[in-house]
């Protein structure tokens, strides 16, 4: 049916125009998709996105198992993990990730086990030598969680979860392509793959400090490729 294949754009117009329509108040509970879609005139799998634009704009929140209400997100309420990594950029990224990430490599220097050690030095050695940026990709969040998870803290855990939820979507996926082929892909993997064995051998060595160091310049080193910018520690 044509009504199914009205555009994002255009369905998000019209659900703009149908909450103010409907005069909804402050925090009223929005229909269900099932119901809303044939009123917008368009799929559900359109309304979601046309909804994923209202509320990145606060005119909606959504609450999982309970439903979408009108208004901006109560303050108690969480940002949902999606909605953070769609409102993010590349650098805003690599900013939380040069706050978070030396001192998870720090501690991982003061816990970590033979074990996971190899564990590590097997995805750093995978990250040297991807045959494409999306084995690189999926080799590079494989070191970084496992880092993370030597920590033994689930909340650390969590946050290279969500900044890896992040780097799954489209903008990161798309500048850090533009990077990898602009620094000639085997060469960034390479430069990238030594930085990580230095991680290791930090972390290796029980050198909070120097494993704190090499993630600082190995973070430091995608910014200055990626947003054109270097920092110092």
């Amino acid at each position: 049916m044509a009504s199914t294949r009205l555009s994002t754009s255009d369905a998000t117009r019209r659900l703009r125009a149908h909450l103010r329509q409907q005069a909804y108040g402050p925090q009223d509970k929005l229909e269900s998709e099932r119901a809303l879609a044939p009123k917008i005139g368009c799929s559900r799998e359109t309304l979601r996105a046309a909804l994923d634009v209202l509320e990145k704009e606060g005119l909606i929140w959504r609450h999982v198992g309970q439903g979408t209400f009108v208004g901006p997100r109560p303050a108690h309420e969480p940002i949902r993990p999606s909605v953070l990594a769609e409102m993010a950029s590349p650098a805003d990224v690599l900013a939380a990730r040069l706050l978070i990430e030396p001192p998870i490599a720090g501690e991982a220097a003061l816990r970590a086990t033979p074990d996971e050690i190899a564990l590590l030095r097997g995805h750093a050695l995978r990250t040297s030598d991807t045959p494409d940026w999306q084995a690189y990709e999926q080799a590079d969040d494989a070191f970084h969680k496992g880092i993370a998870r030597i920590t033994g803290n689930p909340l650390l855990i969590a946050f290279l979860d969500v900044l890896s939820s992040v780097r799954g979507r489209a903008r990161w996926q798309r500048q850090h392509d533009l990077a990898f082929r602009r620094a000639r892909k085997k060469e960034y993997a390479a430069q990238q793959g030594r930085m990580h064995l230095a991680i290791v051998a930090a972390i290796a060595a029980r050198d909070p400090e120097g494993a704190r160091q090499a993630m600082f310049d190995h973070l430091s080193a995608i910014r200055a490729i990626m947003v054109h910018e270097t920092v110092s520690p």
